[in-house]
């Protein structure tokens, strides 16, 4: 696939097409400049698109269905039980992957970038090797280098049909009876909540103390009961010693606190972390730096140690999430044009896309306990919601962190239903410096889930309506 004749030289040359790739071609072709788009894969759209967060969230979409239509139950609405057409559950979720696919290509079309489909590695400071290209050989003017990242297996094995990573279990092959998920982060949460919606005995393994490790403990709990009533199981500070593949099942050893010292699953779906594709690019002939985890080394510009050569995404660490690689993308492409850009976001969002979901932006209590930063939280739960009563959802909450000195926002986190709508209000909030009287004299449609935010904000301030400051009373002459 090649768009365009190819060029020799590149002006710039945007080095893998995910959202961070795709995102910054098409920034830098906005701003007047040159671009060369190459990618390994058929499409544009990278993991995510083709494999990842696309069609993940509609499956979790479908699933959700299923979760509401037996909630309804006890609303007065009663459905029979779901009859699952697998064959054309995954032709719904290809023809959104492809509707989605096909799009970004019209969109490269339009802005005149140049399609390439190859493998690049770079063979010099300011120059590449392209394999099954009809030109082997490119220098460039600069580079920008959006490669993603790549499971992690499980420690002496390989993935395979039935050893599957993320991916593999996106394909929807069938309908395990039995699947044992280990890793008790967002990817194994999400795909275990899916497989068990479609009638999987689903068990969890977390070699943590507990799910989500990385969010904070008070968020994860509402999440962590709906769990451990839909999963067959979860077992935490557990992990994997030892896989063996039979003819039709998986024989799984583990260690820690879990009864299963010796089980067979009909597969695994291993999530337990990813790392960057930077091992095979030729990045040494190149002057690009690594860290010791294999990440590339980046300013707030997005330029590595070479000057020429700029790196984005998931390759160059940091939260391993498409919308802060497109981000990177957008400011790689404006610093080569020569604007004043930089990559310095207070408020990175993070949402989680299980039922219930967690989202949360900015500093984290987490985190705050690290720094030792003094800090004043309020909650308030959503069983004082109108709109979470009326939607059978009060297990949620919504919670603002606020510096007690200047009042500023510091961070939002929400779980409950529509977290992944709610938590940019708490985004804009962090990133343009609000003090929670900004949330609080804001004015929310009533009622929505989205006043919780206002609510919690008015808490810190002393008096919310829906729940009672419990004050002494003062008498007024």
């Amino acid at each position: 696939m090649v768009m365009g004749e190819l060029p020799v030289e590149a002006e710039v040359v945007v080095i893998g097409g995910g959202p961070g790739g795709y995102a910054a071609a098409f920034r830098a072709a906005d701003l007047g400049l040159d671009v060369t788009l190459i990618t390994d894969e058929p499409h544009l759209g990278g993991v995510c698109l083709l494999r990842g967060c696309i069609p993940s969230k509609t499956l979790l979409s479908l699933t959700a269905l299923v979760h509401t239509a037996r909630v309804a139950t006890a609303m007065g609405i009663t459905f029979g039980d779901p009859r699952i057409d697998l064959d054309t559950l995954r032709d719904w979720k290809d023809k959104v992957v492809q509707k989605l696919a096909d799009g970004l290509q019209q969109l490269c079309e339009q802005r005149g970038i140049r399609l390439v489909q190859a493998r690049a590695t770079f063979n010099g400071p300011d120059s590449l090797h392209l394999q099954d290209a009809d030109v082997h050989g490119m220098t460039f003017k600069h580079a920008i280098i959006a490669t993603g990242s790549r499971p992690i297996p499980l420690p002496g094995t390989d993935f395979s049909a039935r050893i599957m990573d993320s991916s593999r279990a996106l394909e929807l092959e069938d309908i395990p009876k039995k699947l044992l998920v280990s890793g008790g982060g967002y990817v194994g949460l999400e795909m275990g909540m899916v497989y068990a919606s479609l009638g999987s005995q689903v068990t969890l393994v977390e070699m943590t103390d507990r799910l989500m490790p990385n969010a904070d403990a008070d968020l994860v709990k509402p999440l962590a009961r709906t769990v451990e009533e839909l999963f067959a199981g979860v077992y935490l500070n557990t992990k994997v010693t030892e896989v063996k593949e039979e003819k039709k099942k998986v024989r799984v050893s583990l260690a820690g606190e879990s009864n299963l010292s010796d089980s067979t699953f009909d597969r695994i779906l291993v999530a337990i972390g990813r790392r960057p594709n930077s091992d095979a690019l030729g990045l040494e002939t190149a002057n690009v730096e690594l860290d010791k985890q294999g990440y590339i080394v980046v300013d707030k510009q997005r330029r590595t140690a070479n000057e020429r050569i700029f790196a984005i995404g998931d390759v160059a660490g940091g939260m391993l999430l498409a919308h802060e690689a497109v981000h990177e993308g957008k400011v790689a492409a404006e610093v080569i044009a020569g604007q004043p850009a930089a990559f310095d976001a207070r408020a990175v969002p993070a949402v989680v896309y299980t039922d219930p979901q967690i989202a949360w932006c900015g500093l984290t209590e987490q985190e705050a306990n690290t720094q030792n930063r003094k800090i004043k939280v309020a909650r308030f739960p959503w069983k004082a919601s109108g709109r979470a009563v009326s939607m059978g959802i009060t297990g949620g909450f919504t919670k603002v962190i606020m510096d007690p000195e200047s009042q500023h926002v510091l961070g939002v986190g929400i779980v409950g239903r529509q977290a992944e709508v709610m938590i940019a209000e708490g985004v804009l909030a962090v990133e343009m410096g609000a003090v929670v009287q900004d949330l609080a004299l804001t004015i929310h449609p009533h009622p929505t889930l989205s006043e919780t935010l206002g609510e919690a904000a008015e808490m810190l301030l002393g008096s919310t309506t829906h729940v009672s400051a419990r004050k002494e009373r003062r008498k007024v002459e």
